[in-house]
């Protein structure tokens, strides 16, 4: 997932209701789909959000002493620039990039 590349803003944003429901004829679906997408997306940003870290890390005996390091504080700063994972995912079903289908409803054909 490219995170540099996401038009999904940055700050709360008002979204009409019919453009969200109009996949599924149903809110409650839509924001269910929206809602275990963005847990998704909140997964892999923490994944790579700590392989990014662990390349800093150092590891110390001693608790006394804590290093500063700049390209650390730079990744955490980008990282907390981004887009929420919900807002990503908002983004993503408004455009229709996001898979969906009912089991149930395979099940009975």
């Amino acid at each position: 997932m490219d995170l540099k590349k996401s038009n999904a803003p940055v700050n709360t944003t008002t979204i009409d209701k019919n453009l969200v429901d109009q996949p599924t004829d149903n809110i409650y679906k839509a924001i269910s789909v929206i809602s275990k997408r963005a847990n998704q997306i909140n997964i892999d940003i923490k994944k790579e959000l700590i392989d990014k870290l662990e390349e800093f890390a150092t590891y110390n005996d001693s608790l006394e002493e804590i290093f500063e390091n700049k390209e650390q504080i730079e990744v955490s700063k980008f990282y907390e620039k981004l887009p929420k994972p919900h807002a990503l995912a908002v983004q993503e079903w408004l455009e229709g990039r996001i898979y969906y289908r009912n089991t149930k409803e395979d099940t009975k054909l």
